[in-house]
């Protein structure tokens, strides 16, 4: 393989693993936009929710992405007495990456790792009493942030679309699953109709050298 089709394929991988770049070359999709507009617009619309957002990194990216030519100088724009602005636009290239990208994602399940399904897959590390009291907590922790989000989503329906709220919706969603996993669970811990909960309480726990 070429070594500049390679490299081409790594830029690729290491953009497609950011959200954040995906999430400025939509916002360039609609119009060209300086850096802190774009993080307005993201906050505006609660897109930083589900995009980590901080300045820093929004800068970083958009180095990157005027790098592999998605995006590129529109000019400059100056409010005032502010310092001048960068203004940024998608490039053919940059629209028909956005556009591949969001097919990609919305079309084809990924391997995902939440830190959730890591504790649980090393749970035994504690006793089932002590886990127990932990993952009630979890549970009131989950309904309150459920709660919130069901508040929060019926005020937004009322000005936005669907589509516009769709992140907040699938958020929820995975929330109320997640109660109903963590109510199951810590209900066969407290009956004791976990498989296998008499070996993990018998389970010896190496002793930590001091």
């Amino acid at each position: 393989m070429p070594k500049g089709a390679a490299d081409g394929g790594a830029a690729t991988a290491r953009r497609r693993g950011n959200p954040l770049a995906l999430a400025v070359l939509a916002q360039l999709g609609d119009r060209p936009m300086h850096p802190y507009e774009i993080a307005r617009v993201l906050k505006e619309g609660r897109k930083d929710e589900s995009v980590r957002l901080n300045y820093g990194s929004l800068y970083s990216v958009i180095t990157a992405l005027v790098r592999d030519g998605l995006i590129e100088t529109a000019g400059t724009e100056q409010d005032g007495n502010r310092p001048q602005r960068t203004v940024y636009r998608l490039t053919a290239d940059g629209r028909a990456e956005v556009d591949d990208w969001m097919r990609c994602l919305l079309g084809t399940p990924v391997k995902e790792y939440p830190q959730f399904m890591a504790a649980l897959s090393f749970m035994q590390v504690l006793r089932p009493d002590d886990a127990a009291p932990l993952l009630r907590a979890r549970l009131v922790a989950l309904r309150v942030a459920a709660l919130r989000i069901e508040e929060d989503l019926e005020r937004r329906t009322e000005a936005d679309p669907a589509p516009f709220t769709a992140e907040t919706e699938y958020e929820l969603a995975l929330l109320q699953a997640e109660v109903r996993y963590v109510e199951a669970l810590v209900h066969r811990l407290g009956d004791g109709s976990l498989d296998g909960l008499g070996a993990w309480r018998d389970r010896p726990l190496e002793d930590v050298p001091s």
